[in-house]
């Protein structure tokens, strides 16, 4: 039932949001509403077939049994309806410490948001942040470990920062001669591998590997990657172990149990993020500061080129001061945007940043980041230099993506050698 009023909610949710191209002032229902936890819609078309590597324990805890264990999770790590973490305990695993990536052991810290360690309230183990200044467990935290667990449900793009923490565990694990049991989660985004490969002179991060954009690896597969390619500090090796998913393909569609993170709180918008992240890099609000993160772009200096429009909001949690908040923005609504067609044509849509950029009046600031505050400028989040003065140029979509091509031809074939999923 409570999945039920949830869903019932988002409909509700959306519907006025709809409204909002049309009377504006009844955008204060976002702010009536800006503390609804959304979950994504519980439905897979392939349940009762697909498992992933955490509900396989049947595969696993001989290998914890009388282990001290530390598990890298967050509120993806579930088996069935309940978190991994309560479920391994209920089993009689000996869980010493939990290590929670950006957004926190229960995700409930807004992006970018430093987490401190504390005890988790729920079972009394230590949480251990791992996100900000302290990103890799250091000898102390592993002093009392035997095996650490990462099971993290993952996007599948490159500046999507729980792949960073995945290296920084490695890396500990591989120092201080502790295994990794990697829980293995499908890859929502697995069909895409497209975008440029990260320069590692914009290495930040958003980025640390020379990898697309969308690069089309399960966690356990880049674990693998990270591994056989040498890319771990000082190339160190670090003594993996992953249990696989069941009857999973890369070019299955997978609908996501629990949003992954607070402002990926709908399957449209991980499907959209790929693409509409790379906003981040313009003076556009792309969502933050509404409930429909990553489906909305837009400015307050298109009035009158567009229709639609929202107004960004303080929201606890998602986004606490968000590009252009509480000023009326317009431009493009995707919520409904046929998501088939990306995954027909594999391909990130370069044509709305195309679009906005035309339409902007405001060109000379469209990749101005001081002025958006945002995370990163676009070569950060693109990885490579030449994007910015491509769209500045007024290049075609066409022409953007075949300078993509060498380096991305080269890393599809790279990337062969390190599949689980065929």
């Amino acid at each position: 039932m409570k999945t039920y009023i949830s869903l019932c909610l988002v409909s509700f949710i959306a519907f006025s949001a709809c409204g909002q191209s049309k009377s504006p002032e009844k955008e204060v229902e976002n702010e009536i509403l800006s503390t609804a936890n959304l979950p994504i819609q519980q439905t897979n078309v392939v349940k009762g077939m697909l498992q992933t590597g955490a509900e396989q324990t049947d595969k696993y805890l001989p290998l914890l049994k009388g282990k001290r264990i530390g598990m890298v999770v967050n509120p993806t790590s579930i088996i069935g309806s309940i978190t991994s973490v309560d479920s391994l305990l209920k089993l009689g695993v000996n869980i010493q410490k939990i290590f929670g990536p950006e957004h926190g052991f229960r995700g409930d810290a807004s992006a970018g948001v430093v987490v401190n360690d504390a005890i988790d309230v729920k079972t009394g183990i230590k949480a251990v942040s791992l996100y900000g200044k302290h990103s890799t467990p250091t000898t102390e935290d592993l002093a009392d470990i035997d095996i650490m667990i990462f099971d993290i449900q993952d996007v599948g793009v490159r500046f999507y920062t729980y792949i960073n923490t995945l290296q920084h565990v490695m890396e500990a694990c591989a120092t201080n001669n502790k295994e990794l049991l990697i829980l293995d989660r499908p890859n929502p985004n697995g069909y895409l591998i497209d975008g440029p490969i990260l320069d590692l002179k914009y290495k930040s991060g958003i980025g640390v590997q020379p990898i697309p954009i969308a690069h089309g690896l399960t966690v356990g597969e880049y674990a693998q990657m990270l591994n056989g390619e040498g890319w771990l500090k000082d190339g160190v090796k670090c003594k993996i172990t992953v249990i696989k998913n069941a009857s999973y393909t890369h070019d299955m569609e997978y609908t996501l149990p629990v949003k992954p993170s607070p402002n990926l709180n709908t399957q449209q918008s991980i499907l959209l993020y790929p693409t509409t992240c790379l906003f981040e890099g313009t003076y556009f609000n792309h969502g933050r500061g509404t409930l429909f993160p990553f489906t909305i772009v837009g400015a307050p200096y298109l009035k009158g080129k567009f229709n639609f429009s929202f107004t960004p909001k303080s929201i606890k949690g998602m986004s606490e001061t968000p590009l252009f908040q509480d000023q009326i923005c317009y431009g493009l609504d995707l919520r409904n945007y046929d998501t088939s067609i990306l995954r027909k044509t594999k391909a990130i849509n370069l044509a709305w940043i195309l679009e906005l950029y035309q339409a902007s009046p405001k060109k000379e600031d469209f990749f101005n980041t001081k002025l958006s505050k945002e995370m990163g400028t676009i070569e950060r989040l693109v990885g490579v230099a030449d994007f910015r003065q491509q769209i500045i140029d007024g290049k075609s979509e066409k022409e953007i993506r075949a300078s993509w091509q060498p380096g991305l031809s080269a890393y599809k074939t790279m990337r062969k050698k390190y599949l689980l999923y065929k």
